[in-house]
């Protein structure tokens, strides 16, 4: 209602409130940047102005961010990146031959030579070429045609633009997404934004976060009571779990989505990020493709890509891909018109992926360098997952499954029921309590389980292995030390 401002001229309310604003977003959560790390935030600022705390620094173990916790960029792939956003740099004997190759042909393929320009809106040609070939080569000689391939503003970007062309219907119509428990909560966000319907499924956190696919199809038979379920999500190698999938997996997941009729979304961002002993990354494509003709023909899958993971670690250049396979010409012109409304993905994310496909050969002159700071970061994440479960089992009340692959553990943790209490009293989840009071008696941040969800009863928090090995020994002895203590406090 309108009312008299102190000046004398007629003051309404705002347009736009809490009240009135798309009741979706209100729902939408993403624990990975939620309370505790909003928290974690706070408390840093207290410590630069002085105030004083058990602790010196807050270590964030919340996020996948490499390069925010110390890890080096890849000398070639700023190298190249340099000349592309200053071409002066063409000039300069610092920058070896195939580094200048490579920015003269990025730079070539760009309008006006600059990686200010905007590119087409599926993504630079040769680069979307360069995507294809990597797809081939990794999958054994599998074809890849570069018009079904979609650049990207990292991979996120393309996940939802996917979840977008399958949302619709009302009531019990309305699209059903199959995500797992625990997932990553980008997909229950944009679920949530689009008003699709959460079909959840469970991993077997007994047998290493395995995927049964008898768990599919009860989750699938119980939602078809309340929904369409239309699209199966995996993510292999896991967030927030760390497994690595099977052969035999992939194939039943394969069959699974052929029986039920279902889309496929296949996030594999953590493709090069696998550690354990027997275990192998397998694309869903390769497999499909494997399996003949009678599923190679049929299953509708995107499948997704990023330089925001792996050994690359480059988060803030937003550079990603998908590839689409049988998808209905019709559609694949709508994704096209889709994609276009937002004009193009980040050209110097285009530049990196390309990078990132068509890193230095063996005759190449960065080779050497390259595979060494390569194998280097690969080599110290799989000590790290290593040393991360290892000292995480040596906790009464902690309980870690080998981090396979990816970039995360998710242990469980016990509570006690006095703690459970006291979290419920105060209204909050308990391992919020536990993650909490953790950030503020230790400044370690993490982000509870239920952020990611969980089976009824069990609790869990997800710690990135990304921090330096020094300081990673530090914060799983000072978890320890707190669990020890909390278990304590509320026996």
């Amino acid at each position: 209602m309108s009312h008299q401002a102190a000046n004398g001229v007629p003051c309404r309310g705002k347009v736009l409130t809490v009240d009135n604003m798309n009741p979706r977003v209100k729902k939408v959560e993403y624990a990975v940047r939620g309370p505790v790390v909003q928290r974690a935030v706070q408390i840093e600022k207290e410590l630069r102005e002085g105030v004083k705390k058990p602790f010196t620094e807050v270590i964030k173990a919340n996020i996948g961010d490499a390069h925010a916790m110390g890890q080096k960029p890849i000398t070639f792939f700023r190298q190249v990146l340099a000349m592309c956003s200053y071409p002066e740099l063409l000039k300069d004997n610092m920058f070896p031959e195939d580094a200048k190759q490579r920015a003269r042909r990025i730079l070539e393929a760009c309008g006006g030579h600059s990686i200010g320009a905007y590119s087409a809106s599926q993504g630079i040609e040769c680069i979307r070429q360069d995507v294809a070939r990597y797809i081939e080569k990794r999958d054994g000689g599998i074809a890849s045609n570069p018009d079904n391939i979609y650049l990207s503003t990292g991979a996120s970007d393309a996940i939802v633009t996917i979840l977008k062309l399958l949302v619709r219907g009302e009531g019990c119509d309305r699209t059903g997404v199959m995500i797992s428990i625990p997932q990553y909560p980008l997909y229950s966000a944009a679920i949530t934004d689009l008003g699709a319907v959460q079909v959840h499924y469970y991993l077997d956190e007994a047998n290493c976060w395995s995927l049964d696919v008898a768990e599919l199809r009860r989750a699938l038979n119980a939602a078809r009571q309340h929904c369409n379920p239309r699209v199966l999500c995996i993510i292999n190698p896991g967030n927030p779990t760390g497994q690595v999938q099977s052969r035999q997996c992939i194939e039943d997941v394969i069959r699974f989505v052929k029986e039920e009729h279902l889309f496929l979304m296949a996030d594999e961002v953590y493709q090069d990020n696998v550690y354990a002993e027997g275990c192998k990354f397998q694309s869903f494509k390769k497999v499909l493709f494997e399996m003949g003709p009678e599923y190679s023909s049929t299953v509708e899958m995107a499948s997704f890509h990023s330089t925001s993971k792996c050994y690359m670690g480059e988060c803030g250049f937003r550079g990603g891909y998908m590839e689409v396979i049988n998808m209905d010409p019709e559609v694949k012109a709508q994704l096209t018109k889709l994609v276009s409304v937002r004009l193009c993905p980040p050209v110097s994310g285009q530049a990196l992926m390309d990078l990132v496909v068509n890193p230095p050969q063996p005759d190449e002159p960065s080779y050497t360098t390259f595979m060494k700071e390569r194998t280097a970061v690969l080599a110290e994440l799989a000590e790290k997952a290593r040393l991360t479960e290892q000292i995480l089992n040596t906790v009464p009340g902690i309980t870690c499954n080998p981090v396979q692959g990816a970039m995360y553990s998710f242990p469980r943790i016990t509570l006690p029921q006095k703690a459970i209490d006291k979290a419920k009293e105060a209204g909050h989840i308990p391992d919020m309590f536990y993650c909490m009071k953790l950030l503020e008696e230790e400044g370690i941040c993490l982000v509870p389980g239920s952020g990611f969800g969980q089976r009824e009863g069990t609790f869990h928090f997800r710690m990135t292995i990304l921090p330096p090995t020094e300081k990673l020994k530090v914060l799983l002895q000072r978890l320890r030390d707190f669990h020890q203590r909390f278990t304590q406090e509320f026996s």
